[in-house]
C-alpha cells in the first residue's frame, strides 16, 4: 500500500544520512550500502543474501540491527516460507527498537494485502500507535478494524472503527462507514444512522451511503424520513450506487403511507433498472399500488405474478387480480381470478367475497351455471354470511337463465321454504326443462314438467305457454284429445291477439282437430290463425295453414269456399303453390268444371316437375280425361305414370284406367295386357277383382274366354277367402311382428314363405322379415332380406326397401353404393320426410366420398325445405360448414357456421361453435377465438363434450398469448366441472404439461 512505501522511505533517509558519515570508508559500511541499494532496486532476493553475508566483526551494532531489519523484510518481499517468522525473531530481539514498530506495521501490511486478515490482525498489534504519526496510527487501527470486519468479528472490529472515528483522519469516513453497517447488521439502527450520516459527508461514500439509510429508515419504519431524505437525494446526486434498491425501500415506504401514485412509480424504478427481481410481497403491493390509481392493466402485470402459489397471498392477489379484470371489461379473467381466490382457504373472509364476486361476474356474462355452482357453495358454506340475502337474489337469476335446469330444479325442490321470487323461478325452470323433454321426445317426462310449472302459476303469460307446450306434447305423442284441453285451456286465458302465443295456439288446435274429423272447428281455428298472421312480418305457418283451411272446406263440401282459399295461395305464391294447384283441380272436377280442372292440373304437371304432388296430378288429370271421353289423352297419362313412375301406388289403377280407356277405344288388345299386368303383378291390389272381371269381359269379346281360368286360379291363390288357412298363418306372423315379437315373427314370415312361395304377399312378408331383423340388431340380414324385395319389380313394397339399403350400406360405410338407392328414394319421395332423408343420405355420402360440392348442394337443397324433422337444417349447415372447410373456403364456412351458431342452439351449433372459435385461433386471432365462445357458449352447457373442448381451446389460446395464470386457471375449472370423461383426460394433461 501507499502508505507502506512512505515507511519504507523513511527508513531509507535514514540510513543514507549515516552512510554520510566518516565510518563510510570501513568495509562494513560500504558493504552495507551496497546491500541497501539492492533493496532499493526491489531486487529483494539479492538484497536478501547481500545482507546474510554481512561481516559480523567490526561491525558497528546499529548497522547490524538495520541488516537485520532489512533481511526479515526482504525475505518477507521474496515470500520465502517462514518469512514472518523472521519478521517476528526481528521484533523479539529488538522489542524497543523504533524498527520493531516498522517491521510490525510492514508485516501486517502484508497479510492485509493479501487478504490473509487472520494473519494480519496479531502483526498489527505488535505496532505500537503511540510511536508512530498520526495517520499512520489511524492506518494501523482501521486496517486491524476491517481484518476483524472481513472475519466478522463485529466485536472487535467496531472498537478499532470508533477508535478511528475519533482521529478525524483520512481513515474516518471509511470508519464512519463500516461502523454504520455493523450497526445495521446488529440493528442498532439510530447508531448506524448516525455514523453512516457522518460516512455520508465524504464525497467517497456519497453514492454509497444512500441506498443503506434508506434501507435503515424502511426497517425502522421511519417512512417520512426515508422520503425526505431518498427524494433529494435520487433528484440531485446522478452517479448513485444501487439507486434501484432507494427507489424500492421508497416505494415501500410511500405504500405504507398510502401514498400510491408514489408506491407505484418507484416499483416501476426498480422493476425497469433490470438489477434484480422484486420478492412477492412486493409484487403484490407494485400491483395494488397500480390497482389504487386505477392502472388496472399495469396492476394486472404485478398481480397475476404473485398470484401463483397457493399462500394468502396468491389468494388476496388473485382477489385483487378479478377485480382489476372487471375494471379492464375482462369477465372471463376475472372469473378465473375469482376462482382461485375462492378455493383457497387461506382467508375466510376473502374466499367469502371472491365466490360472491364470481358468481356475480359469470352471472353477467351469461355463464348461468357456474354461477348456480358458486351461489349454491355459498348458501352451503356461508349459512349466515354477510352476502346471504344478496346471494340468494342472484341465485334467483341464475337458476332462470341456466341451462342446468335439473340441478337447479333439484336445489328449488330441496329448499323448505320458498319466497315468490324463487317459486317464480321454479315455475320457469320446470316449464324449460319440459321444453327440454319434449325436444329431446321424452313426452311423459315432458308433461311431468309442464304439471309441476302449472302448480305455481306466478306468471300468467308461462302458465299459458305450458299449457301451449303441452298441447303440443300430447299431439306429437297422438294423444288428440289431451292436446285439444290443453290448447284450449290457453284459449281459456283469453290471451291478447298480438300475443304470438295465440296464433300457435289456433294453429296447434286446428291441426289437431281436423286430424280428429272435427272439421267444423278446424275451420274456425286455421281460419283465426290465417286473419292473423296474412300480411305478417314473420309469416310462421301462414302458407301451410291456409291451405290446410282450403282442405277443411274440402273435406266439408264447402267447394266454393274451398277454390277460392286455393286460388288465393296461387295468387299468393304460396309455398304449397303446387299443392293449391293439385287441390283446386280435384274441386272443379267436383264442381264439373272440367276443363278448368285439367288447366290447373296441367300447370301443376309442366311447371312442377318435382313436386311430391306430380304422380296425382297425371293421375287426377286421366281419370278427369276419362269422364270427358277424351280416352286417347287419358291413355297417354296413364301411360306416363306408368312408365316415368313404376314404383308408384297409382300403377295398379293406372294400368286399369289405360284398359278401360283402351276398351272404349276398342284396343281389346291393349285392355287385355293392362288387365293381365294388374292380376301378375298387383293381385292383391284393391281393384284385383275389377281386374278380373274386365279380363273376363274383354276375352270374350275377343273369343279368348279360354285364357281366363289361369288368372281366375291366380286371383283365387292372391285372394284367398279370410278363413282359410293361409290367411290365418299370415295375419299370424303379422300379428307376432306388431307386438314386437320379432324373432317369433321371423320364423313365422319364412315359414309363410316355404308353404305359399307364390303367395301375394310375399314382398310385404319380406319387409316385415327385414324390419324384425333391424330391431334384433342383425343388420347383414336384414340388408340381404331388403335386397332380395328390392328385386321385386312391381311391388309396391320395393321403394321401401330400397330406403332401407340406402341407410343400410350407409350404416356399413358403402357409401358408393348407397349412392344409388338414395338417388332413387328421392325420385320416388311421396312426403317432405321421404325427401329429406334422401337428400341427407346424399349429402352424407357425397361428404365422405370427399365430393365436396355435391354435399353442399344436397345441404341446400335441405336448408330450402325447411324443418321437415327436428335438427335438419342444423345438420346439414353444419357438414356444408365442414365441406367448405375440406376444400378451402374459409369465410364462406365461418358465414355459415355464424348462422348455425346464432340460429340453433342443438349439438350442431355447439359443434360448429368450436369450429368457428378453433379456425380463428388457427389464424392467430386468439383474442377473437375466446371472445366468440364467451359469447355464444353458455347456450350450449348441456352438450358436455363441445362444451368442454371450446374451453380447452380458451386455455390454449391464454397459453399462446402468454397468460399462463389464466390457462391454468381455465383447464383447473374444466377438471373440476366437466362431466365428460373424455374432456377432462385432454384437460389433465394439458394441465401436467403447463406445470
Amino acid at each position: 500500500m501507499k502508505k507502506s512505501l512512505l515507511l519504507l522511505l523513511s527508513f531509507t533517509l535514514a540510513v543514507e544520512g549515516f552512510t554520510q558519515s566518516g565510518l563510510y570508508q570501513q568495509s562494513s559500511t560500504k558493504w552495507f550500502d551496497d546491500s541497501f541499494e539492492l533493496i532499493d532496486k526491489q531486487l529483494f532476493s539479492a538484497a536478501k543474501y547481500a545482507f546474510q553475508s554481512l561481516p559480523a566483526n567490526n561491525t558497528p551494532e546499529e548497522i547490524q540491527i538495520h541488516g537485520a531489519f532489512n533481511q526479515a523484510i526482504a525475505t518477507l518481499k521474496i515470500e520465502n516460507p517462514n518469512a514472518s517468522d523472521e519478521v517476528y525473531v526481528f521484533i523479539r530481539k529488538h522489542p524497543n527498537h523504533p524498527l520493531a514498530n516498522d517491521a510490525a506495521h510492514i508485516l501486517g501490511d502484508f497479510f492485509f494485502d493479501k487478504r490473509n486478515y487472520r494473519e494480519a490482525i496479531p502483526a498489527y498489534n505488535k505496532v505500537d500507535v503511540s510511536k508512530v504519526n498520526f495517520e499512520q496510527g489511524s492506518e494501523v487501527i482501521f486496517k486491524k478494524a476491517y481484518a476483524y470486519f472481513q472475519l466478522r468479528d463485529y466485536t472487535n472490529a467496531l472498537i478499532n472503527f470508533n477508535a478511528v472515528k475519533t482521529h478525524n483522519s483520512a481513515y474516518s469516513p471509511d470508519a464512519f462507514y463500516y461502523a454504520g453497517y455493523i450497526a445495521l447488521e446488529q440493528k442498532n439502527y439510530d447508531q448506524a444512522i448516525r455514523d453512516l450520516k457522518e460516512a455520508d459527508k465524504s464525497n467517497f461514500y456519497a453514492s454509497k451511503v444512500p441506498a443503506l439509510l434508506a434501507a435503515i429508515y424502511y426497517r425502522q419504519g421511519y417512512y417520512d424520513e426515508l422520503v425526505n431524505y431518498a427524494e433529494p437525494v435520487l433528484q440531485n446526486r446522478s452517479n448513485l450506487e444501487s439507486r434501484e434498491l432507494i427507489h424500492l425501500y421508497l416505494a415501500e415506504a410511500y405504500f405504507e403511507k398510502g401514498n400510491y401514485e408514489k408506491a407505484a412509480a418507484n416499483y416501476d424504478a426498480f422493476v425497469n433498472a433490470k438489477k434484480s427481481d422484486l420478492n412477492r410481497t412486493q409484487v403484490y403491493r407494485a400491483g395494488i399500488s397500480q390497482y389504487q390509481i386505477r392502472n388496472y392493466q399495469r396492476a394486472t402485470d404485478y398481480l397475476k405474478v404473485s398470484a401463483v402459489g397457493d399462500d394468502k397471498l396468491a389468494q388476496v392477489s388473485s382477489y385483487y387480480l378479478g377485480h382489476a379484470y372487471i375494471k379492464l371489461n375482462n369477465p372471463q379473467f376475472a372469473s378465473n381470478s375469482f376462482s382461485a381466490a375462492y378455493k383457497s382457504d387461506a382467508d375466510r373472509e376473502v374466499k367469502e367475497d371472491a365466490l360472491v364476486n364470481f358468481a356475480k361476474v359469470n352471472l353477467e356474462r351469461g355463464n348461468f351455471q357456474e354461477a348456480v355452482n358458486a351461489l349454491d357453495t355459498y348458501l352451503d358454506n356461508f349459512p349466515n354470511g354477510t352476502y346471504r340475502a344478496e346471494a340468494e337474489g342472484l341465485l334467483t337469476d341464475a337458476l332462470i337463465n341456466t341451462s342446468n335446469y335439473l340441478r337447479a330444479i333439484d336445489q328449488l325442490e330441496k329448499m323448505p321454504r320458498k319466497s315468490e321470487r324463487l317459486r317464480a323461478a321454479y315455475q320457469k325452470i320446470t316449464y324449460y326443462q319440459g321444453i327440454v323433454y319434449y325436444r329431446d321426445k321424452r313426452h311423459d317426462m315432458a308433461n311431468t314438467l309442464f304439471d309441476k310449472s302449472l302448480r305455481e302459476p306466478i306468471d300468467r303469460g308461462l302458465v299459458m305457454e305450458t299449457y301451449f307446450w303441452k298441447g303440443e306434447n300430447f299431439a306429437a305423442q297422438d294423444k288428440l284429445a289431451d292436446a285439444i284441453k290443453a290448447y284450449e285451456q290457453v284459449l281459456n286465458q283469453k290471451p291478447d291477439l298480438r300475443n304470438p302465443i295465440t296464433a300457435k295456439t289456433h294453429y296447434g288446435l286446428g291441426y289437431s282437430l281436423f286430424n280428429t274429423q272435427q272439421y267444423a272447428k278446424a275451420e274456425n281455428h286455421f281460419r283465426s290463425y290465417v286473419n292473423l298472421l296474412q300480411g305478417s312480418i314473420d309469416p310462421q305457418n301462414y302458407d301451410e295453414a291456409l291451405v290446410r283451411l282450403g282442405d277443411v272446406y274440402y273435406v266439408q263440401k264447402k267447394f266454393v269456399d274451398a277454390q277460392t282459399i286455393f286460388q288465393r295461395a296461387i295468387r299468393e305464391r304460396n309455398d304449397f303453390i303446387d299443392y293449391a294447384y293439385f287441390r283446386s283441380g280435384v274441386v272443379f272436377n267436383f264442381q264439373n268444371r272440367n276443363d278448368e280442372a285439367v288447366r290447373e292440373l296441367t300447370t301443376l304437371i309442366d311447371s312442377y316437375p318435382n313436386s311430391l304432388y306430380l304422380e296425382d296430378a297425371i293421375f287426377q288429370k286421366s281419370q278427369i280425361l276419362m269422364e270427358m271421353t277424351k280416352y286417347s289423352e287419358a291413355s297417354d297419362g296413364f301411360t306416363r305414370l306408368i312408365g316415368s313412375r313404376p314404383s308408384s301406388p297409382f300403377i295398379p289403377f293406372a294400368l286399369e284406367g289405360r284398359a278401360i280407356a283402351n276398351f272404349s277405344m276398342q284396343n281389346y288388345n291393349a285392355t287385355i295386357e293392362d288387365y293381365k299386368r294388374i292380376l301378375d303383378n298387383h293381385p292383391n291390389a284393391s281393384n284385383a277383382e275389377a281386374a278380373l272381371v274386365g279380363l273376363q269381359e274383354t276375352l270374350a269379346l275377343q273369343n279368348r274366354s279360354g285364357e281366363f281360368s289361369q288368372y281366375l286360379s291366380k286371383f283365387r291363390n292372391a285372394n284367398p277367402d279370410s278363413k282359410s288357412v293361409q290367411s290365418l298363418e299370415y295375419e299370424a306372423a303379422k300379428n307376432l311382428y306388431f307386438s314386437n315379437a320379432s324373432e317369433q315373427a321371423i320364423t313365422a314370415f319364412n315359414t309363410y314363405l316355404r308353404n305359399y312361395p307364390q303367395s301375394s304377399n310375399k314382398p310385404e312378408a319380406l319387409f316385415f322379415i327385414g324390419d324384425a331383423q333391424m330391431r334384433l340388431g342383425r343388420k347383414n340380414d336384414a340388408l340381404e332380406t331388403f335386397y332380395r324385395l328390392e328385386k321385386e319389380q312391381a311391388s309396391s313394397q320395393r321403394i321401401r326397401a330400397v330406403q332401407r339399403i340406402a341407410n343400410l350400406e350407409m350404416e356399413n360405410g358403402n357409401y358408393e353404393k348407397a349412392l344409388p338407392f338414395f338417388r332413387e328414394s328421392l325420385s320416388n319421395a311421396r312426403n317432405q320426410v321421404e325427401e329429406y332423408e334422401a337428400l341427407k343420405g346424399l349429402m352424407e355420402a357425397n361428404y365422405q366420398l370427399n365430393r365436396m360440392d355435391t354435399a353442399i348442394e344436397m345441404a341446400d337443397r335441405i336448408v330450402n325445405l325447411g324443418s321437415v324433422v327436428t335438427d335438419a337444417i342444423p345438420h346439414a349447415l353444419l357438414l356444408k360448414a365442414k365441406a367448405l372447410l375440406k376444400t378451402n373456403r374459409k369465410p364462406a364456412a365461418e358465414t355459415v357456421l355464424e348462422d348455425l351458431v346464432k340460429e340453433y342452439k342443438t349439438i350442431h351449433g355447439a359443434e360448429g361453435l368450436f369450429l368457428w372459435a378453433e379456425g380463428k385461433a388457427k389464424d392467430d386471432k386468439h383474442d377473437t377465438s375466446n371472445e366468440l365462445i364467451f359469447e355464444y357458449s353458455s347456450a350450449f352447457s348441456s352438450y358436455d363434450y363441445w362444451f368442454g373442448r371450446c374451453f380447452i381451446l380458451i386455455a390454449e389460446n391464454y397459453q399462446k398469448l402468454g397468460e399462463a395464470f389464466q390457462a391454468k386457471a381455465t383447464l383447473q375449472s374444466v377438471v373440476e366441472n366437466s362431466v365428460n370423461e373424455e374432456i377432462k383426460r385432454m384437460a389433465r394433461e394439458r394441465l401436467n404439461r403447463l406445470n
